[in-house]
This record gives C-alpha cells, structure tokens and sequence, in this order.
C-alpha cells in the first residue's frame, strides 16, 4: 500500500483480524504517557510561586530554569528521533521514565538556583522524548486517521492540564511543594515505564500493515516507504518554515503556561479561580486537538493549522482587553482550541511534507524549533515582568507574534518529488 494508504489488494483479509488494530493500543498508552510527561511540566506554573516565595528569586531568573534547560531537549530530540527510526520507541520510552523520575524527585531538594537549573536538566533529558518517539510511531501505524490518532494523543496534553495542575495545586496546599515535586516524580515514572511496553515500532512487528483497521498479510508492511532522508531535508526551505512555526507556537504557549496563573492572581483573581483557568485551557485543548485532527484528516492539514492560528491570533487580541475571570476563560477557550489544532498537526505535517523515510529524526529536528520558542518565551515574559512590573507588554508582543505564525503557515506545501526506499 502507498504512503497515502489508498491502495489495496483484491483478496480481502480475514474477518477475524479486520475489526482491530494494535495501533488502538498504542494510542491508549501513548495518551497516558502524555497525560503524565506534559503535566508534571505544565505544572511548574503552580510550584513557581511557592518556589520564589520560599527563596526569594526573582521571577526571570526562575523561569529560566524551567526555560533555559529545555533548549537542551530540542537538541537531544533531534537524536531521539533518529533512534526512534533505528529501534522504535519502547525502550526510548522506559528510559526517559527513569530520567522524568529521579529529575522530579532530586527537584524536591533543591536549595539554590542552581541546583534548580541542573536538576531540570535531568527532567528535561527525559522530555526529549516526549513527542517524537511516540508521534512518529502513531504516524507508521495510522494513514487515513493520522491526524485523528494524533490529536487522541495529544490530547494528554489537554487532559494534563485539567486534573495534573490541578491535583499538584492541591497537592501543594496539603503537603508543600517538596513534597509534592516528589508525588509528581513517583508517578511519572511509575506510570511511563508501564505504559512504555505496550508500545511497538510499526506494524509489521506485528504482522500488520500501516492504514488504520488494515491487518493481516504481513508482506504488505514492506512496501517501499517514500519519503526525504534528514540530510535531504536539511537543504529544502520547507523544514525551516515548518520549524518557525513551531517556534512561535510554543513561544506563546509556554508564555501562558508559565505565567497565567500569575496574572490571573496579579489582577485579583483568587488563586483557585487562576488555576481554573488554565483546567479551561485543557478542556479546550482536548476538543480542538480532538476536532481539528478530524477536520484535518477529511479537509487538510494546512486548512487545519491556519484555523488554529486564527483562533490563537484572535485570543491575545482579547486578552489586551479587562483581565476579568470571564474574559480570562473567553481566552483560555480560543487559546487551547487553536493552540490544540496546531500541536496535533506539527507529526502529521511533517509526514506529509517530508514523508516517513526519516519521520522520527526530520520531526526531531522541528521539535527543536518547539522548545527553544517554549524556552525563550517564558523567560523573556518574566524579564519584562521584572522591569515593568505588567503583563501589557509581553502579550502585545505575543498578539504581533501569533499574527506572523498566520502568516508564516501560508508557506507550507509538500515536496514536490518524493524518493522512495524499500521497508
């Protein structure tokens, strides 16, 4: 079958293997995985005020640490990716629990800045792995729902959101944060090297083929793969556009992440209503990357990214306004939507401008582009916080910015001639 999953034999394969697919399995685990990767991250929005009201940090240098250590990820990923592509991602997967672990755990005693700093470098050793392994499997396993199985994924990150920030919250109200970064770290690793053996590389470790519910005949899962290898994406314009466009996504995202619950309270919100806000922006990052991967896969991926970017564009026009609780939820709403559009499209766009030949290691590579905007973004925030002691210029900055990211998808289109090898 084609890379575009199109095409089938005659003979039609048994009806005993036609009503499943493993690939169902590999979603299911792959949205627990993120569920506990993305929100032991995502909740570094709650411990931070803890944080800097025990030492006496500042908020720049603080955010740093959660910031600047992510650059290290996107560099680490992009080796991820190709060792994803090499062995797959079962064991890729149990490792990085272990590092998600002890990183959390060794957080929990932290007593200066610098100890924050390496200590969220063993974490983010283990968030190197949080998207490509996982996202470029489910690409091998699913053609026609690609986007779909995408957006089930990553809508761990949604669901992250809503019950992990939370719980920490509460957490950290009942035990303190040390304590509580050490629940977070149990967990996670409990929970990622469990869920990291049902995982398996592609179809034909099963004796199935890639494209959905198609199974059986396992010499159709060695049908010529297409696709560019790393060293021909490197020199196409398109991979750096695509990277761009992550760059900016994640730049606006880790913005809020890091530091909505503290404008929130900063413009009298409670602190239980803040973190309410950012449950909103779960919820709605659930449906957007939930109905956007379907409206992907029957209209396009592009179409897809461009709504999104609307919607996010749209969002920080509204959060220039009053910073009341109901405007803050009408942004969390636009925001987490658009937002959940974009990030299920970044594997899916990656397979259909590139192809699958190097997937893991081409996605590796746009990963890069996430976290080093999801690292200067926060920190830029929280350096501009500190001077101006508001939040007004930092999200005019953010509306000019997810204003270019509109634009830049504009530029987006597939390789033209794909080379193809055989599986």
């Amino acid at each position: 079958m084609g890379e575009n999953g199109s095409s089938r034999s005659g003979a039609q394969a048994p009806a005993r293997n036609a009503g499943f697919s493993y690939g169902y399995v590999i979603v299911i685990a792959g949205l627990l995985i993120s569920i506990v990767m993305w929100g032991s991250r995502q909740s570094f929005g709650v411990f931070f005020g803890p944080m800097v009201d025990e030492f006496g940090w500042q908020r720049g240098p603080t955010s740093a640490a959660f910031s600047v250590t992510w650059i290290g990820t996107g560099v680490i990923a992009v080796f991820v990716g190709r060792l994803s592509d090499v062995i797959g991602p079962r064991l890729i997967m149990t490792v990085a629990g272990c590092f998600l672990g002890l990183g959390y755990f060794l957080i929990s005693t932290v007593d200066s800045l610098g100890q924050l700093f390496l200590y969220y470098g063993v974490v983010n050793i283990g968030m190197s792995a949080a998207l490509i392994p996982i996202m470029s499997t489910i690409a091998r396993w699913f053609v026609k729902q690609r986007a779909l199985m995408s957006g089930i994924v990553l809508a761990g990150t949604g669901l992250a959101l809503m019950i992990v920030v939370p719980l920490s919250n509460l957490l950290i109200a009942r035990y303190g944060w040390r304590t509580s970064y050490a629940i977070v770290g149990a967990s996670a690793f409990i929970v990622i090297v469990i869920s990291s053996q049902f995982l398996r590389k592609e179809p034909a470790s099963c004796g199935k083929r890639a494209g959905d519910n198609d199974s059986g005949n396992p010499s159709r899962a060695a049908a010529p793969i297409s696709g560019l290898t790393l060293s021909e994406a490197v020199r196409t314009a398109q991979l750096y556009v695509l990277a761009a466009v992550y760059f900016f996504t994640y730049f606006l995202f880790y913005i809020i992440i890091a530091h909505a619950v503290l404008y929130a309270t900063g413009n009298n919100i409670p602190l239980g209503q803040a973190v309410t806000i950012i449950s909103v922006l779960g919820m709605a990052g659930i449906a957007g990357r939930v109905l956007m991967g379907l409206f992907a896969d029957r209209f396009g991926y592009k179409q897809a990214m461009l709504s999104g970017a609307m919607l996010v564009a749209a969002a920080f026009a509204l959060l220039l306004g009053s910073p009341d609780l109901r405007m803050m939820y009408a942004y969390a709403c636009l925001f987490g939507f658009g937002h959940g559009g974009l990030a299920t499209m970044e594997s899916p766009m990656t397979a259909h401008i590139f192809g699958m030949r190097s997937h893991g290691t081409i996605l590796g590579m746009v990963f890069a582009g996430d976290t080093l905007g999801g690292a200067i973004g926060p920190i830029m925030a929280g350096l501009i916080f500190d001077k101006m002691q508001n939040y007004t210029l930092v999200f005019e900055i953010c509306a000019v910015i997810a204003v270019i990211n509109l634009l830049v998808i504009f530029f987006l289109r597939p390789i033209a001639q794909m080379p193809t090898k055989s599986a």
